[in-house]
């Protein structure tokens, strides 16, 4: 018999059965009627979710190249740009601002340390003249949730731009474009989306179309109003994934029909029993103790074993896909994810297969304990 396989990476995430069947069905002419129908019906969700006026662009890429479309659209070489990282996709902004020519003053706080306004005031009152701030609300190599809200106001009062990593955290965590005056977020389709990777998203403000234009870098495939002006006709200026489109929208229906307010509320409290279950253990949390970690919870391997064999161990022996640790954490922590198609017995899979792995290397641990305290931590507190 094929071994059942269980993924919980922070991404890419399972895909509900609903929009695995979009994807088997026939494909479609990208200026037929009835793509145009889905096509028209998915940018209007996605800014639901998005919770904006704005327009959202939508790439054929990973999340990167949306990154990309950002850094190429806003930057004009030696524009000075700031970089608040504490993590692996922070690094990524810096990577793309100096790819692009931008006088970058990066701002780089430890690995799974939570940035704080004012880190980020601070460092743009010694920078002077920033342009361009670039966060990441959720840094899935840490677990780290921020206050992306706060951050973004304290750019703002610069008077620059503000440009968000939601990749991870659209659609799991509150996100309020507009009402946090955030000019760009950018986002991907195969985490909380429930969606196989190659879509990727950017909402745009009138502000940053406005500097967009100024600025001159190049871009072709990325550029914001090449895109903008197609869409507002339906018609993609390049040839669109269509099958994972017709996937997104049936995945941008699930989640609106579960409401955000109910999912981002089950997030909190997967996010809860995962890191219950892992104290529970004895296991020590890299990942802050707290309910805005809802996306992802990242634990310190035990003194004398390597995340890397857990993670191993759980593939080979259970077929349970969880994450190393990224860049300087590797073989340091362990990740699992719980963004999108999740419920609580996917966190309590995962948490027994790590106790049976971890009593097999010669860890003391209670048989079950891991399992219970993560069904009593999902029960509590619930607003649903």
């Amino acid at each position: 018999m094929a071994k059942k396989r269980y993924l919980l990476t922070p991404g890419p995430t399972p895909v509900p059965p609903e929009v695995l069947a979009a994807l088997a069905e026939p494909v479609i002419h990208h200026r037929a009627r009835d793509y145009r129908e889905i096509y028209e019906r998915s940018l209007a969700r996605l800014g639901e979710v998005y919770r904006t006026q704005n327009d959202v662009l939508m790439f054929t890429t990973s999340g990167t190249g949306a990154f990309e479309s950002a850094v190429a659209n806003l930057t004009s070489p030696g524009d000075r740009q700031l970089v608040l990282s504490a993590g692996n996709f922070g690094e990524r902004w810096a990577g793309l601002a100096k790819a692009f020519g931008a006088d970058l003053v990066h701002v780089r706080l430890d690995w799974g340390e939570v940035p704080e306004p004012d880190d980020l005031r601070a460092a743009l009152a010694a920078a002077e003249d920033v342009r361009v701030v670039y966060l990441t609300h959720s840094e899935t190599s840490t677990g780290v949730v921020c206050d992306v809200q706060a951050l973004a106001g304290v750019a703002k009062e610069a008077g620059a731009l503000v440009v968000v990593d939601a990749v991870s955290s659209l659609g799991a965590v509150q996100l309020e474009t507009d009402a946090w005056d955030l000019d760009v977020v950018v986002s991907g389709s195969q985490k909380a989306l429930m969606t196989p990777p190659g879509l990727a998203f950017v909402s745009v403000s009138q502000g940053a179309l406005d500097a967009a234009a100024k600025a001159s870098s190049p871009r072709y495939v990325f550029d914001w109003e090449r895109t903008r002006k197609g869409q507002a006709k339906l018609d993609a200026p390049f040839t669109p994934a269509v099958s994972l489109v017709r996937a997104l929208d049936v995945a941008l229906g699930l989640l609106l029909e579960e409401r955000l307010e109910a999912a981002f509320d089950r997030h909190a409290r997967l996010g809860r029993a995962c890191r219950e279950g892992a104290k529970a253990m004895g296991l020590e949390l890299f990942s802050p103790d707290e309910e805005r970690s809802a996306v992802v919870t990242a634990i310190r391997a035990p003194e004398g074993v390597d995340a890397t064999e857990i993670v191993s161990t759980l593939r080979d022996r259970f077929g349970i896909t969880i994450a190393n640790g990224q860049g300087e954490l590797k073989g340091k922590i362990f990740r699992i994810g719980h963004i999108g198609w999740f419920d609580v017995f996917d966190i309590t899979t995962a948490l027994a297969a790590v106790e049976l792995a971890l009593v097999d290397a010669g860890a003391e641990i209670e048989r079950g304990i891991a399992v219970t305290r993560a069904l009593e931590a999902w029960s509590e507190h619930s607003r649903v």
